[in-house]
């Protein structure tokens, strides 16, 4: 049951459509329809012209993440698997929102929000690893999908080490790396059409050259 109700904990916060709410209320935009069509703060911030409603969305959207993983804690106690089963739910229903017919954000901002309380050290990798491929390619897209992938292979190759530093560790590695490589493939299948059309931008560029 209490698998559950984290999960059902996890939906509910993370469905709540922030970019598409801002954009609605403040610019008569609907964001699923426009520009990138992607509920987040990047689109957020590219369709209003205003940095303050791109900031907000992230602030919320990385609040839903957080605000997830601690009322787990406060309801469950500090147990590694409520918690990240509860942000697998958050994830999930941010990247795709039943309030807006399935579509949402990409999921980063969530993921993020929630990793603060469950495994810092797994978030730092991703920044450090989106910080080197976007040096090498600058495409954000890019930097993007690659770290999320590299991330999800690290849960498992290096799962001893980021499950020890853990803000508290799951019970064994296997149960480290499973629940924490799902939210990163959800992550990951909200950035395929993006990194498709960075693969077509770079193949007829080669063309051209």
């Amino acid at each position: 049951m209490e698998y559950l109700i984290s999960l059902v904990i996890g939906l509910v916060f993370g469905s709540f459509p922030t970019a598409y709410i801002f954009l609605k209320k403040f610019k008569q935009i609907d964001i699923t329809e426009n520009g990138s069509g992607n509920v987040g703060a990047m689109n957020s911030f590219r369709l209003s012209k205003s940095k303050s409603i791109g900031l907000i969305v992230l602030i919320i959207d990385f609040i839903k993440g957080l605000a997830t993983v601690w009322l787990i804690g406060l309801i469950f106690g500090d147990i590694f698997l409520y918690k990240v089963i509860g942000l697998i739910g958050a994830v999930l229903s941010h990247c795709y929102s039943f309030w807006i017919r399935f579509k949402g954000g990409r999921g980063l901002a969530t993921a993020a929000g929630g990793a603060v309380l469950i495994s810092y050290p797994t978030m730092i990798v991703w920044v450090v690893m989106w910080l080197i491929t976007f040096i090498f390619r600058r495409n954000i897209h890019f930097s993007n999908f690659a770290s999320t992938l590299l991330t999800a292979i690290l849960t498992y190759t290096s799962a001893d080490v980021l499950n020890r530093l853990s803000n508290r560790p799951a019970e064994s590695s296997i149960e480290f790396s499973i629940p924490v490589s799902i939210v990163l493939i959800i992550i990951l299948t909200r950035h395929i059409e993006p990194i498709k059309n960075y693969i077509k931008q770079q193949a007829e560029k080669s063309r051209k050259e």
